[in-house]
């Protein structure tokens, strides 16, 4: 943009200034100051171990993710997660201080319009020479400052890249309650399987219990079967108590987490839906970037780098444009009478000449903050890279883990109940069936843990991919 070598000589001579004011501060306008954002790349990492072919995409943290536990088929978990994002304290903090970053958006928006100021008063005096007299005074001004550096342009900039992190820490916020509660309602569901898997073991003690004693009492074997099968008896029956215990724990903390006192809350048992959802080929690309606490990240070195054009801005004179209209009378009904009223139009411009070096540090810190921002972001993609493939390890092991522990379950149930029958018929020692009775228990139990230990890493998998993938599949 250049400035026009003339302007029509039939124009007023203020207007003309005035009209060149513009021009330049039109000019000026282009010249902001500071460095053009650019994404720097996140890592080196293009592919997965644990599954080729899925790669990092471009951010897309506002794609909307669903309800991605209703993917375990539990209506009582959908209802507690649902309520999550309403009532947990946690959540609703994030969501003020979202609201907050916003209203700091719109203050830093309004600084780039004049602000317009509207005065008036009235005084009452009187001397021994002249008497009493009163004036009356009124005033419209407005005070600008252009934004001729960009300073102003990024603040505010600064403030909503700052406001749209601060979106992404709401998001990671409601997604790890979600993920929280949801572990947590899974471990519940667990202790009630291994509660009642425990009850029948109870049963089956208290059988065993009853024939050592009957064949005591028949002079067949020794007491020590039966003080055996009641240490055993007792032992389950303490273990039940500990399941009950940690029933307890898990329920307070899916109270806490929905926002309610514990003692409030109840969560009755219920049978434990152990469903697995599967991970869609080809969605995890996508899926990473959606992460909010990566998306947070890059949001907040946009915004330092924003700051630096900011600190660079310090180099420059402030301008400020400022006017007023108005006057003042002796008599109210003349206050606004022409010859009453003045006016005036200011130009100002202030330069700092000396301050030992103070912008200079100003600029260097904000460029170290932004480098900062930079390793953190690097740093939290890593993690999140070291987080899926961590989970999918775990999906793809455990998968396998529970087929082969449920042939070790059916074995040692077979080897239990043989054992029993052998010992009614007094072919085997009682000992031989207290250890298949001990390694049975073991293998049911085992088999429990790696089944809610799957739907763990699915919860997992999850929340490292950034929420569900409802809405990107083909």
């Amino acid at each position: 943009m250049s400035l026009p070598s003339s302007l029509p000589s039939s124009l007023p001579s203020s207007l003309r200034r005035r009209a060149m004011a513009m021009a330049v501060f039109s000019l000026l306008g282009g010249c902001a100051v500071g460095p053009t954002y650019h994404r720097p790349d996140a890592a080196p990492a293009v592919d997965y171990k644990e599954a080729r072919g899925w790669v990092p995409a471009a951010p897309a943290d506002t794609l909307e993710r669903g309800p991605w536990w209703t993917l375990f088929g539990d209506p009582i978990l959908n209802e507690l997660v649902a309520s999550v994002q309403v009532s947990n304290q946690n959540v609703i903090a994030s969501a003020a201080a979202y609201a907050q970053a916003r209203a700091l958006v719109a203050q830093d928006r309004a600084a780039m319009f004049p602000s317009v100021t509207l005065d008036g008063g009235g005084t009452r005096a009187a001397t021994k020479s002249s008497g009493t007299s009163n004036t009356y005074t009124a005033s419209l001004g407005a005070t600008w400052e252009p934004d001729v550096w960009g300073r102003l342009g990024r603040t505010t900039d600064n403030a909503s890249l700052t406001a749209q992190a601060t979106a992404g820490d709401l998001a990671a916020a409601t997604l790890s309650a979600q993920g929280e509660l949801a572990t947590d309602y899974i471990a519940l569901r667990q202790t009630d399987a291994q509660k009642t898997m425990l009850e029948e073991t109870i049963k089956g003690y208290q059988r065993s219990l009853a024939i050592t004693q009957a064949r005591y009492q028949a002079g067949l074997v020794a007491k020590t079967d039966v003080l055996t099968a009641q240490t055993l008896l007792t032992t389950a029956n303490s273990d039940a108590l500990t399941l009950d215990r940690s029933r307890a724990q898990y329920e307070h903390a899916i109270a806490v987490l929905v926002g309610k006192a514990p003692s409030e809350f109840s969560l009755p048992p219920a049978p434990w839906t152990a469903v697995v959802p599967e991970v869609p080929v080809g969605v995890p690309s996508v899926l990473l970037q959606r992460r909010p606490d990566i998306a947070a990240a890059e949001r907040r070195m946009a915004a330092a780098n924003e700051a630096i054009g900011i600190a660079q801005a310090g180099y420059y004179p402030s301008l400020s444009l400022s006017g007023a209209y108005g006057g003042s009378s002796s008599v109210l009904g003349d206050l606004f009478k022409a010859s009453s009223n003045v006016w005036s139009l200011g130009l100002s411009a202030t330069q700092t000449l000396f301050d030992a070096g103070a912008t200079r540090a100003k600029v260097a810190s904000a460029q170290a903050a932004y480098d900062q921002t930079v390793a953190s972001y690097r740093q939290t993609v890593l993690t999140a890279f070291q987080a899926v493939e961590d989970d999918l390890t775990a999906t793809r092991i455990l998968e396998k883990q529970q087929e082969l522990q449920r042939q070790a379950t059916d074995s040692a149930n077979q080897a239990e109940a043989q054992l029993l029958n052998r010992y009614r018929a007094g072919q085997v020692v009682y000992s031989d069936v207290v250890t298949a009775q001990v390694t049975a228990l073991t293998a049911r139990r085992a088999l429990v843990q790696v089944q809610a230990d799957r739907q763990t890493a699915a919860v997992a998998l999850i929340q490292a991919l950034g929420g569900g993938w409802r809405g990107l599949q083909q």
